[in-house]
């Protein structure tokens, strides 16, 4: 069994401030001719160029309990820390050698060979061997039979030229493939395995494709129950800084997933639920910039073509992020209990005929009431390597640890972070109503983490985003922190 690590509740100290505090210039309303200027700057901004570049924002631990960010390739990218990811391949000669080898390596020797029939957990392992070049890395990469998506995870060297990752599965059919890459110039020689079948148990767990109805576990497959999920739903586009040396040296594009949750206030403006990660940098110390919510992308004619002006409910642009303080001030995975925030969009700026997002488009539901374990749920988010389609995954939730919501066998692609958790037994998901959001996985086994929106300050988060002013900040500062202690049901 893979070592659970135990997250430590963080109490907040007695010297916060007792309220909470905005991040920014100035507390003052926008006037409304500043802030269309704004809203058409920030789309503006966003050219193919840069929409293309953006990678997913997704937070991972290894077992040792280390957090790693994961890139568009995969490459686990040490988060806080310089420490190399426990179960990344060590490249066995330096990347760029090797200049005529344009030979990928060899992959031999895998098991589970075709058609074994495994017990969970499951240990993948092959032989690679690149004489010329040397390895950089490689992928063990593991989906449900026949047609699911690709889950990757990183193998580690175990001597012998043998790379191997232990996974937990559910039971069921599935295909697993080696992914192995060379240290030759230009970004190296790619050798991608045949897949081979393989069975975890007495089979039973695994598939199918479609709506929210039906038991079996789903680990990552598309959205096609429609309802009001798959227009509330969306892409997020957004920067955070780019740390080099303790130095911001430049901000990178980025991708979670958001929801469109229905508010009470009559403000003028609607509020989009998401992950913590996905507002504000604890690295970093700095809010996003340059947010845009694209709800709906997956129902685009033109699919993601770097263009979100075309897509079918519009790009909307967020005025400032609503996180906990405790976020702030402590660093992943320190902060695990409270990666849940806001964004706050106006809707008298955004050029929409309807005016109001919320009645161009049906809000979700959100509830700060306690969820059941052992209930089916259903995570949903946005994915990047499916792009641009809207997936999801569905199985009983459990726990895990003291701070989360757990679904062992979820799959969700990167991008996914943010999106939301309902256990609604609507074949469509109705209205939800939300009860959590995608929040983390561990680099070696399947699974997602949810926190705890009910008895946390996430509905004090949720009061806040729909009152108060908009703090007009500058790149990085535009958002507004709340203090714990201002909290009446923290």
């Amino acid at each position: 069994m893979l070592r659970t690590r135990i997250i430590k509740t963080v109490v907040a100290l007695a010297t916060l401030a007792a309220t909470s505090f905005s991040v920014g210039a100035n507390a003052q309303a926008p006037q409304a001719s500043d802030k269309a200027k704004e809203v058409a700057r920030v789309k503006s901004y966003w050219t193919a160029e840069r929409i293309k570049s953006a990678t997913p924002r997704d937070l991972l631990l290894d077992d040792r309990g280390f957090a790693y960010l994961r890139g568009g390739n995969s490459e686990l990218l040490p988060y806080g820390h310089s420490r190399v990811a426990e179960n990344a391949a060590a490249p066995r000669a330096k990347p760029g050698s090797g200049p005529e080898d344009t030979t990928p390596p060899t992959v031999s020797d895998m098991s589970p060979g075709e058609g074994a029939t495994t017990t969970s957990p499951t240990t993948f392992s092959a032989s690679v061997i690149d004489e010329e070049s040397g390895i950089r890395s490689v992928s063990i990469q593991v989906r449900v039979s026949p047609a699911g998506s690709w889950n990757s995870f990183n193998a580690s060297s175990s001597g012998n030229n043998v790379y191997s990752v232990s996974l937990s599965i559910n039971d069921g059919a599935y295909e697993w493939r080696v992914v192995a890459k060379d240290g030759a110039k230009k970004g190296g020689n790619t050798a991608t395995t045949d897949p081979i079948s393989f069975t975890v148990g007495s089979g039973g767990g695994g598939g199918g494709g479609g709506g929210g109805g039906g038991g079996d576990v789903i680990v990552n497959e598309r959205w096609t129950g429609g309802g009001p999920v798959q227009t509330a739903a969306g892409r997020l586009l957004y920067e955070m800084p780019q740390i080099r040396g303790n130095r911001i040296r430049g901000w990178n594009a980025y991708v979670c997933s958001g929801t469109l949750v229905r508010d009470s206030s009559t403000n003028n403006r609607s509020i989009i639920l998401t992950a913590a990660h996905c507002v504000y940098d604890d690295v970093a110390k700095k809010f996003a910039r340059n947010v845009i919510f694209i709800p709906n992308q997956d129902q685009s004619a033109n699919g993601t073509d770097y263009n979100c002006s075309n897509d079918p409910e519009g790009c909307w642009v967020a005025d400032f992020g609503v996180v906990e303080q405790n976020w702030t001030d402590f660093t992943f995975p320190d902060n695990i209990p409270w990666d849940y925030a806001y964004y706050v969009t106006s809707d008298d700026t955004q050029g929409s005929a309807a005016g109001l997002l919320e009645l161009q488009i049906a809000p979700m539901d959100i509830t700060f009431q306690t969820p059941s374990t052992g209930t089916r749920t259903h995570a949903l988010g946005y994915s990047y390597s499916d792009d641009p389609f809207f997936m999801y995954c569905a199985e009983e939730m459990t726990l895990e640890g003291s701070s989360n919501w757990w679904l062992p066998s979820c799959g969700l692609s990167g991008g996914s972070s943010g999106g939301l958790w309902t256990q609604s037994a609507d074949p469509d998901l109705g209205s939800g109503p939300a009860m959590s959001v995608n929040s983390w996985g561990y680099t070696t086994r399947p699974g997602m983490a949810g926190p705890y929106l009910d008895g946390t300050t996430a509905e004090c988060l949720f009061n806040e985003a729909q009152t108060a002013p908009d703090p007009q900040g500058p790149d990085g500062e535009d958002g507004i922190v709340i203090a714990p202690a201002s909290c009446s049901n923290n």
